[in-house]
């Protein structure tokens, strides 16, 4: 059975993560039982919620256990199988984690879903057509429930979630506004994701100056907005919302290393009678079907053209990812295993 390098949680972090929170080990692969499936990996997503499991705190999910391999969506291909369902050389999607091999049981529902690559390439069902499409698709459609000439709102815009909210955004007719870090993700934004207007957070790092930026940037106000930082972004939002905007709660990453974030004005949600609606898109499977149809169209038309940032080898997860949660990356974070 072939070696499998695996990145696992060694010690969780005590503010900041580091480097040092993850150990490389080697193992053999165990052999295959009745019913099993063995995966080698071609790709390893980074998401910002992992930084969220590493800590020890009650939250939506169980903590990354010490020791363990760390959790994470992986995309690859069937190398042996003693599944009927499932051949060799089938592509397909996972939670394998930080390794290069997964051994999954092909009973169990849910846990391999197999993709076609035809049209959209392999590492994309990590991306605009696997979870993160499916969390802007949920967020837009189900929450934030948009209507033709409204103005839409992201906050990470150039990211996987942000790219894919902005598609389906523009697609129902809406004014589409990103918020995104630096000069060349603005330009991105506007040039190849079909944003409006884009932001750069970075020439408005407080409250006053985001605000101003927003109010040029929305002059009919903000109906709706996906928010995946918090901080003064979300106080700037609020400032400049309509009556009965909607808020899609998907993260705040600001406030990631344990750092308080505290509302400025929480009155403007009743004034404006805000709904504020946070989710976890792994809790609303019924609709994924129907997400990552309208997102496969999308990509496969050219209409949605994902962006990526790839490390290359399993050693180069630990890195990446701290890189990631400083927005180091452009597009969607991925790990080449292959």
């Amino acid at each position: 059975m072939p070696r499998n390098q695996q990145i696992l949680l060694d010690n969780r972090p005590q503010g900041e993560a580091t480097a040092s929170n993850f150990k490389l080990v080697a193992t053999d692969t165990p052999p295959l039982q009745d019913g099993q499936v063995l995966v080698r990996h071609h790709y390893l997503s980074l998401d910002p919620y992992m930084r969220g499991r590493m800590n020890d705190s009650k939250s939506y999910a169980a903590s990354q256990a010490l020791g363990e391999v760390m959790i994470g969506g992986t995309v690859g291909e069937v190398v042996e199988s003693r599944h009927p369902k499932y051949a060799v050389g089938d592509k397909v999607v996972g939670m394998g984690g930080w390794q290069e091999y997964s051994v999954v049981d092909g009973n169990t529902p849910g846990l391999l879903r197999k993709v076609d690559t035809t049209h959209v390439p392999l590492s994309h069902h990590l991306g605009a057509v696997g979870m993160p499409g499916v969390t802007a698709w949920y967020g837009l459609v189900k929450i934030i429930d948009p209507k033709p000439g409204q103005t839409m709102v992201v906050s990470a815009a150039t990211g996987a979630v942000g790219s894919a909210f902005a598609a389906l955004a523009k697609a129902r007719g809406c004014r589409v506004v990103g918020i995104a870090g630096g000069p060349e993700k603005c330009r991105y934004a506007t040039e190849e994701l079909g944003f409006d207007a884009c932001i750069d957070h970075r020439e408005h790092p407080d409250l006053k100056s985001m605000a101003r930026a927003l109010k040029e940037a929305c002059p009919d106000g903000i109906d709706g907005f996906f928010e995946n930082v918090g901080g003064h972004i979300l106080d700037a939002v609020l400032l400049r919302a309509n009556a009965f905007a909607r808020i899609a709660l998907c993260g705040m990453i600001a406030g990631y290393d344990g750092q308080p974030l505290p509302l400025q004005n929480p009155a403007l949600i009743l004034i404006n009678r805000v709904k504020i609606e946070g989710f976890i898109v792994s809790e609303h499977m019924e609709v994924w079907p129907e997400a990552l149809k309208e997102l496969g169209t999308l990509v496969a038309t050219g209409k949605l053209r994902p962006r990526e940032s790839v490390a290359q080898g399993l050693a180069a997860a630990p890195e990446a990812f701290l890189g990631m949660l400083k927005g180091k990356n452009f597009g969607k974070q991925l790990v080449k295993l292959v």
